[in-house]
């Protein structure tokens, strides 16, 4: 009898359960995106669909799949699944679980799939729990997780798991996963309500069809035709996938770098843009277009490190909101500067020979002269300020042992260009 009631409350469960729910994929066939590395002829495909797949951390935005290929893989491998969430789970928890697939195995030769959600949560100490028991193969462990696995898993567990990147849907394949969804609705989508829907997920299958579904019940309740209006009505706000100390924050703030000098200040401010709106420290972002416009303008420009520096200082001075002004004016200048990394070049190549050399005394006519003593050393002699004797300015001051190198090489840019105009001709 129990059993009776059992199924049926699974199959009502399943009746009430959300969109998302109810049609999520059984099978690799019925998965939408992640071609790339699950598509026909994959390597980790064929592993899947012949049983063999290895223990995995699946890495990627909120609502690409990760859940639903570890259940798959339970289902094409036949094996016991096992679900974890790192936030609630304690090391007693993974230990009760190891021992039940200790017993399955040795009882009837079934085998388990250990699902950790959001492993990057679990310490060392929870990791190390799990290692030995994927080590041996008791468990094939899959761990899903929003974070860079490479910053957040440890070395250990990472090397004895493949690491599977997956992408946010593209706006065409999801598109198809809300196609799936107003069928299991029974509802009537546009295309222009449906491409709204897909414009406004960021990625996400999960926020998709949660945003259909809301819609759709939105606008039955009003006896009304699903319009964009609906969609507008319950998703307010697009999704933003930001984190300060993780990936996103590394690769936006790479691009925010490359475009300022790449020269491309629409870029530039649209990677502004998406750091502040993800709720990015201002601070960092006005050192970073500090650093640049020494970095990457130099004195093809030196205006250019005097607004990146004085956007710093407004950053402190007025805050936020308002002090997205003063950075973007900095970051598009900085942008559109003529571009030389010749300071920093003269820079690093300078500190390399002094790491490898060592600190050379300089020239004795250099060496401070002021107090008694030191013209008995040789100290200042023949020294000659170009002040009063102006042939006496580009003399080469280097140490003896280093004369003729060239650290500074000006570029053919900006206001450098005459630098080296002037090197040339001087």
């Amino acid at each position: 009898m129990s059993d009776l009631f059992s199924d049926a409350a699974a199959t009502r469960a399943h009746a009430v359960a959300p969109l998302p729910q109810r049609v999520r994929p059984r099978m690799l066939d019925e998965l939408v995106g992640q071609t790339d590395v699950l598509g026909p002829g994959a390597a980790l495909r064929r592993a899947i669909e012949e049983g063999r797949a290895p223990s995995m951390i699946l890495h990627g935005p909120p609502g690409v799949g990760k859940t639903t290929i570890a259940r798959i893989v339970a289902e094409a491998s036949s094996a016991a699944f096992e679900e974890l969430s790192a936030v609630s789970a304690r090391v007693d928890d993974v230990r009760a679980v190891l021992a039940r697939a200790r017993d399955r195995l040795g009882g009837n030769g079934v085998r388990t799939l250990l699902f950790i959600d959001e492993i990057h949560r679990f310490d060392k100490r929870q990791q190390d729990s799990v290692l030995h028991a994927v080590e041996e193969g008791l468990v094939t462990l899959i761990g899903a997780t929003t974070e860079n696995p490479y910053f957040e898993v440890n070395q250990a567990l990472l090397s004895r798991c493949t690491v599977i990147e997956l992408e946010p849907l593209t706006p065409e394949e999801l598109l198809q996963v809300l196609e799936r969804g107003a069928a299991a609705l029974d509802a009537a989508v546009s295309s222009d309500v449906a491409t709204e829907i897909a414009r406004r997920a960021g990625g996400d299958a999960r926020t998709a069809l949660q945003t259909l579904e809301l819609a759709w019940e939105t606008a039955t309740t009003a006896g009304e035709e699903l319009s964009v209006a609906h969609v507008e009505d319950v998703a307010r706000k697009r999704p933003l996938r930001y984190d300060r100390a993780g990936d996103r924050h590394y690769d936006l703030a790479s691009a925010l770098i490359k475009s300022m000098r790449g020269s491309d200040p629409d870029a530039t401010v649209y990677y502004l843009a998406a750091m502040l709106e993800g709720g990015e420290d201002p601070r960092f972002l006005a050192r970073r277009i500090v650093i640049a416009a020494s970095e990457d303008v130099g004195n093809a420009d030196p205006r250019a490190l005097l607004v990146a520096v004085a956007a710093a200082q407004a950053v402190e001075h007025v805050g936020l909101p308002e002090a997205q002004l003063n950075l973007a004016q900095a970051a598009i200048y900085v942008a559109r500067a003529p571009k030389s990394n010749a300071s920093a070049r003269a820079i690093w190549q300078a500190r390399a020979d002094v790491r490898r050399e060592g600190i050379a005394p300089p020239p004795a006519m250099l060496r401070d002269a002021h107090y008694r003593g030191s013209a008995a050393r040789g100290h200042g002699e023949g020294y000659v300020s170009p002040h009063d004797d102006p042939g006496r300015a580009g003399l080469d001051h280097l140490p003896d042992g280093l004369r003729g190198r060239a650290y500074y090489v000006p570029s053919s840019n900006g206001e450098e260009a005459e630098t080296a105009h002037d090197d040339q001709h001087g």
